[in-house]
């Protein structure tokens, strides 16, 4: 049965999902080539970036680090969720 916060659950990974898409265009990656770079599978990386994932630490760093820039800016359009 559905909690009371899974909807906010559920917004949060579309939200960190969208930025994550927007900072992979920004770097001119495929979600094919993001995933050979942060060691993680092609439909992973589009599953994170339709918001079915709940992302692990583990594969927020490879991700963050494959694309250069620090983990935290992942999380910058989610301030307020």
């Amino acid at each position: 049965m559905p909690g009371p916060n899974d909807k906010s659950k559920n917004s949060a990974r579309k939200t960190f999902g969208r930025r994550l898409r927007v900072l992979r265009e920004e770097q001119g990656f495929s979600q094919e080539s993001l995933a050979e770079l942060s060691g993680i599978h092609r439909t992973y990386v589009s599953s994170i970036e339709r918001g079915e994932r709940n992302v692990g630490f583990d594969n927020i760093l490879k991700i963050a680090a494959a694309l250069e820039v620090p983990p935290g800016s992942l999380f910058e359009d989610l301030d307020g969720i």
